[in-house]
């Protein structure tokens, strides 16, 4: 009897620990790797909500590390394009200064020398940005005790369950026992399994309420910081892209007037060269008003001595007493004059 009573406890074990294999297949876990087998419903719940903060709170952390690699890597791509503008800065700007003769290359050069200089300082306000409202906050976030904390209550929580699984195991154990033999001992050691596991499950309560308390502080405050982050990112970026648009258009349209400026302007010519030219007499078909002293404003119909025509369009000559330059197209050629004539009809 004692030899069938023995094998037929082993084949009890057997079974008991098959259909733990089942349910740990069927109920296993994610944080920290745990199989660990359901001890009820409502341990299962919790069980399941820390999986899920755990999970939660691992890839919000992730997500963290991106962007601060990301960010990182901004800044050293804006490091070298301060370097690499500033270079060009000076290269533009002493051009400019050492080739005045070439008016309008020269000038253009010295405009976007200069337009550089704030260009690069737009670029360090944007590192500084990413420093002070992207890198440093989100650092502080992933290496901070709070969410670490919460982890390690979790992973406490995740090792308490493996003791439960154990004491239960020595419970079922104890109570086999009993069924085979109700002697004292046996049922004062099955008290004592059961009330120890009856402690456990109280521990893992109080445990894993505040675990849970803990992750789900943890995991509002890593969305909500990494969402203002983000939002950080993204309107530093845009205004930064914003303010180098601005800069650079300023320089375009400045650049385009001065060479308007240098093709349209009359011409510097020696009084001297007009010596041995040929005047004429021109009537103003359309009125000119001059934009600087060395331009000559004209009514429709005044008279004009012009004394010298140049291929840019623009002639020069003497009006009512005054001489400057005016757009040739504005006049009509009437007679010739003779040379160094300074009479006008």
């Amino acid at each position: 009897m004692d030899a069938l009573r023995k094998q037929a406890f082993k084949l009890r074990e057997q079974v008991a620990k098959q259909q733990q294999a089942v349910i740990k297949q069927f109920s296993g876990t994610g944080y920290e790797s745990s199989d660990v087998m359901v001890i009820d419903e409502i341990e299962l719940q919790r069980h399941q909500q820390l999986e899920k903060l755990y999970r939660s709170t691992r890839s919000g952390k992730d997500f963290q590390k991106e962007l601060v690699r990301a960010a990182e890597s901004l800044t050293a791509i804006g490091m070298k394009h301060i370097e690499t503008g500033t270079k060009l800065s000076e290269d533009c700007c002493r051009y400019g200064s050492e080739n005045i003769d070439d008016y309008i290359l020269a000038k253009a050069a010295s405009i976007y020398g200069d337009a550089r200089k704030h260009v690069e300082k737009e670029q360090e306000e944007f590192n500084k940005l990413l420093s002070l409202q992207v890198l440093d906050p989100l650092r502080a976030m992933v290496m901070g005790a709070p969410l670490e904390d919460a982890r390690h209550l979790a992973q406490r929580y995740s090792r308490m369950r493996q003791d439960a699984e154990t004491q239960a195991t020595e419970v079922s154990r104890r109570q086999a026992r009993v069924r085979e033999a109700p002697i004292p001992e046996n049922v004062a050691k099955l008290h004592a399994a059961e009330a120890k596991m009856q402690e456990l499950k109280a521990n893992m309560a109080v445990l894993g309420k505040e675990a849970s308390a803990a992750l789900a502080a943890v995991e509002s405050q890593q969305q909500r910081l990494t969402f203002q982050r983000l939002v950080a990112l993204v309107e530093g970026e845009k205004n930064y892209h914003l303010r180098i648009a601005s800069i650079l258009g300023d320089v375009e349209a400045e650049m385009v007037v001065e060479k308007q400026h240098k093709e349209s302007a009359p011409p510097v010519i020696p009084s001297d060269s007009f010596s041995d030219k040929t005047y004429f007499l021109a009537e103003a078909v359309h009125s000119f008003t001059a934009a600087s002293d060395k331009e000559l404003s004209l009514t429709v119909g005044d008279y004009v001595v012009v004394r010298k025509v140049t291929p840019s369009g623009w002639s020069e000559g003497e009006c009512r007493g005054k001489a400057g330059w005016f757009p040739s197209a504005y006049v009509e050629k009437r007679q010739r004059l003779p040379t160094n004539s300074t009479e006008v009809y």
